[in-house]
């Protein structure tokens, strides 16, 4: 067949901003102490709670209900008992439906928000991480909704991730202060929990299994029989995963750091990326590796280690082992294959839902090449390169090139499916993913390589990157795009403050541009964010002025996209109003649109449908036909 020859960023697609936007967001995914499959789904802005019982059709199991996780970035929708999932909602409540039950049931009243409810083995006691905005606790209610709800421990600013021993007297959590942030330091505590007739347990004692300075601990874990407590540790450059013998007090590390990660940034309550066999025998864990995920499994006895196969899959997380026959169950996805519910049973992978029709030929679905670049400090930089993919079109220009920055900024882009890639790639563009300095997944000190330097080392990683694929004859250089949203809009701003002309245009959703007012108005939980990124005020004043682009906009001379969430209070309207007041003031050509309904993210499929719109329209006419 005879290739056609159009300009890069021109070509036709049949991948529509229809297709691409409607599809299902998965959540978490968890087994049941029976061994029943739980997991969430997000639907245009609604999630729904799905039941995959053994041998027989999954079942939805929630309505008109508004479940969502709502303490911080949300995550940590529900827990399991034998016969019930309980969920968190929009209003704070805790819910009951039971699994072959018919409707669910509040059983406490709606107050502040909730997250990561979890069930004594008996059912009898649901323990969860409770906000109002100010203060930050642990709650503990009667399962049956009789008792009123209380407080089980307050007195430090967050906590995340209660699980309870398998015999109902001990639980554990993580725990920790401002102006941390639970990639920072955090704590693993362990509290003895008594109980009497006809009242709500209590805390009688508290031990700290692990923490201290630059020490994180996450996602702890029980072993079946309840005599070891597991546990994610980084005290160096990479993660341990560590068991403590509950009866000797010993630890040791059955997974010892070998250049991975193991546990992700905790922006959400609910992450789970390890799980213990029924046996008590092995561990199943994920690793991330220069952005590709793989799944292993350790022997506790030996510590000897072996990877699984599961290929085509190069995302994974959110991992759970059946309690009943020990298969284990993930979100997967890979450059050519959507987000799907995967379940691995005697060695063979099963399908058991996907997020799309999965109608895309696999020649319209680009494979990254990861690309790597050298900081002005010595510092190798990592990204990965989308090419422009589809097999009606010979390349044969230099094709326009969108430079994606993700948020955070303590997070990572992943060799995955992002539905937003191949919508540009299809159509000429290549698509170019920075995980500057500041990103997780290349170590601590590489995370922590953006500290007192955010507005400076990501602006210059992104603009370094850049001028790599041009050199390497990957980009046109006229025709180079920089987008980012949240703490990657707030790259984007300052790109264009720092650098004009170095792009063509800028793509801004919901970014920062003014970091006093960040600084003022965030929630809670990155309150305290900026003192790491740029310094505490009032020392730092200096530098906040300097890295806040509403400050020196009238530098901005390349046209700029704006996009904003009306409900977003990570990121509030007037971050993006502030910008936008500057541009017009400047005539700096630009386009703004702020979308009803929608928060920090967007959710709904007719947003996603009209960005994708709004973002080609914008390209089209400051970019390929400029």
């Amino acid at each position: 067949m005879n290739k056609k020859n159009a300009t890069p960023g021109t070509w036709k697609s049949w991948l529509s901003a229809e297709i691409l936007s409607a599809t299902i967001k998965f959540g978490d995914v968890q087994f049941s102490p029976t061994g029943e499959l739980i997991w969430s789904e997000g639907r245009s802005g609604k999630t729904v709670l799905i039941r995959k019982p053994e041998g027989d059709a999954f079942q939805e199991l929630t309505t008109d209900e508004q479940v969502r996780g709502g303490v911080g970035y949300g995550g940590g929708e529900f827990g399991l008992s034998n016969d019930a999932v309980y969920f968190t909602t929009k209003d704070g409540r805790l819910y009951q439906r039971k699994l072959k039950g018919y409707r669910s049931k509040p059983i406490i009243p709606s107050y502040g928000s909730i997250a990561s409810p979890v069930i004594s083995l008996d059912g009898d006691w649901a323990v969860y991480v409770f906000s109002d905005g100010d203060v930050d606790l642990l709650g503990i209610a009667d399962t049956s909704g009789k008792l009123w709800p209380d407080k089980l421990l307050e007195g430090s600013d967050f906590y995340m991730q209660p699980v309870w021993h398998p015999n109902g007297n001990k639980l554990a959590w993580i725990e920790w202060d401002h102006p941390n942030m639970p990639w920072d330091e955090t704590r693993l505590k362990l509290a003895k929990i008594e109980r009497s007739p006809g009242s709500l347990p209590w805390i009688a004692e508290i031990e700290t299994i692990e923490g201290g300075k630059n020490i994180t601990v996450s996602q702890p874990q029980f072993s079946p029989d309840g005599r070891y407590l597991s546990y994610i540790l980084c005290e160096n450059e990479w993660d341990d995963l560590v068991i403590c013998d509950l009866e000797t007090g010993e630890t040791r590390k059955v997974v010892e750091g070998d250049g991975s990660v193991v546990a992700k940034p905790a922006w959400v309550q609910g992450n789970h990326e390890y799980g213990w066999s029924p046996e008590g025998d092995r561990v199943y864990y994920l690793q991330i590796h220069d952005s590709f995920s793989t799944l292993w499994q350790v022997e506790v006895s030996t510590g000897q280690k072996r990877q699984i196969d599961v290929s085509p899959y190069t995302y994974l997380h959110q991992l759970t082992v059946s309690p009943k026959d020990g298969s284990v169950a993930f979100i997967a996805s890979g450059p050519t294959v959507s987000d799907r519910i995967v379940q691995l049973v005697d060695g063979r992978l099963q399908i058991l839902r996907r997020c799309s029709s999965e109608n895309i030929p696999p020649g319209l679905l680009p494979i990254p090449k990861p690309i790597e670049w050298e900081a002005s400090d010595g510092t190798k930089v990592h990204g990965l390169y989308y090419p422009p993919t589809n097999p009606d079109y010979e390349l044969r220009n230099l094709p326009p090139v969108i430079v994606n920055i993700h948020g955070g900024p303590t997070s990572q882009q992943y060799v995955r499916y992002d539905p937003t890639i191949p919508y540009f790639t299809s159509r000429g563009y290549g698509w170019f993913e920075v995980n500057y300095r500041g990103s997780t997944g290349y170590g601590k000190n590489y995370q922590q390589m953006l500290y007192d330097q955010w507005g400076k080392a990501d602006v210059d990683d992104a603009v370094d990157g850049a001028r790599k694929l041009v050199d390497m004859k990957l980009a046109d250089p006229d025709r180079l795009v920089i987008k980012g949203g949240s703490a990657g809009g707030y790259t984007v701003l300052n790109v264009l403050v720092q650098f004009p002309g170095a792009f063509a245009a800028g793509i801004d959703m919901y970014g920062v541009s003014d970091l006093f007012s960040l600084a003022v108005d965030t929630h809670k939980f990155e309150l305290r964010y900026t003192d790491k990124l740029v310094g505490s005020l009032p020392d730092a004043s200096e530098r906040y002025r300097e890295w806040s682009p509403v400050f020196h906009a009238e530098k901005i001379q390349d046209p700029v996209a704006v996009f904003q969430g009306a409900d977003d209070v990570v990121v509030p309207p007037n971050q993006s109003e502030m910008i936008v007041e500057e541009l017009k003031k400047n005539r700096v050509p630009y386009i703004y649109k702020l979308y009803e309904g929608e928060g920090h993210g967007f959710r709904k499929a007719e947003t996603r449908k009209d960005l994708l719109l709004s973002i080609e329209k914008f390209l089209n006419e400051h970019v390929i036909f400029a």
